[in-house]
């Protein structure tokens, strides 16, 4: 696998980035994961609270120069990334893995003692393949910036105090993959396994990664499903991808919860 070349080392001399194009605010490089230093920044992050237009401001300029955004939650009930476990040396490679191999291998963990039976609407035991793709409803990289504008924070909110950062990824799916995330850790230690499903969702419903958390991930929607079928496909991808979602949401059923996904521009995930 070719690695990309990192910007973020630039920034430790030059911390406007202007010699990567940027004009960044005041902010702070991450190297530390749990294992001590990485060998170069994993990601930067402005030190104020991201406000509206940050994203659509530094977004593009930010991806031309190798870099990608996303919102990483700062709040100190959570800790931010200096304080999550990041464990980049122990993560595979996104484009190793098969979405559907990693969602039906989810899928039978979670159903094969036949418990859930009646918690998963009218799917059984057997895995029922890939949703179909959704038709783009807004441009992917605008409809990232409007959910990034609309993520209100405080205490009990799913990003309490968002701050933007930037990170050396080849696509947006990668972002969790490329720091060595580990929020599902207690459902799936390697995260690129997630992050294949995540590729999955960018080809076919036109997702970002928006935001990061301890144990909370967050991604915009461009083409959600627009049908009820459709959606009830979706939230068994759903369901296999992060069981709590589903199972102890605000929703009091699975199709409820599928119902909550037509035209829904916003998924959230959280694991225990």
């Amino acid at each position: 696998m070719a690695t990309l070349p990192n910007p973020l080392p630039k920034l430790a001399t030059d911390p406007s980035g202007r010699s990567l194009g940027l004009r960044l605010p005041p902010g702070r490089l991450v190297d530390m994961t749990y294992d001590g230093p990485w060998h170069e920044p994993l990601l930067w992050y402005a030190e104020k609270p991201a406000a509206p237009g940050t994203w659509k401001a530094l977004g593009a300029p930010a991806a031309r120069a190798g870099l990608l955004p996303v919102l990483v939650d700062l709040a100190a009930s959570r800790g931010g990334p200096e304080d999550w476990v990041l464990l980049p040396g122990e993560t595979s490679y996104p484009g190793d893995h098969e979405a559907e191999d990693v969602l039906a291998e989810y899928w039978e963990e979670e159903t094969e003692d036949g418990e859930l039976a009646e918690e998963i609407g009218p799917f059984g035991a057997a895995w029922p393949g890939l949703a179909p793709a959704g038709s783009l409803a807004a441009d992917p990289d605008t409809r990232a910036a409007q959910v990034a504008d609309g993520l209100e924070g405080g205490r009990g909110a799913v990003i309490e105090e968002a701050h933007l950062a930037l990170v050396p990824a080849r696509r947006s799916a990668d972002i969790p993959a490329a720091i060595g995330w580990t929020g599902p850790v207690n459902y799936e230690s390697d995260v690129a396994r997630m992050c294949a499903v995540l590729r999955s969702w960018e080809d076919r419903f036109g997702i970002r990664v928006v935001a990061l958390g301890l144990d909370t991930l967050v991604v915009s929607v461009a083409a959600p499903p627009a049908t009820q079928e459709d959606a009830e496909a979706v939230a068994a991808e759903h369901f296999a991808f992060c069981p709590d979602n589903v199972l102890q949401g605000e929703e009091d059923t699975f199709l409820a919860y599928a119902k909550g996904l037509v035209g829904r521009p916003v998924w959230t995930f959280w694991w225990d």
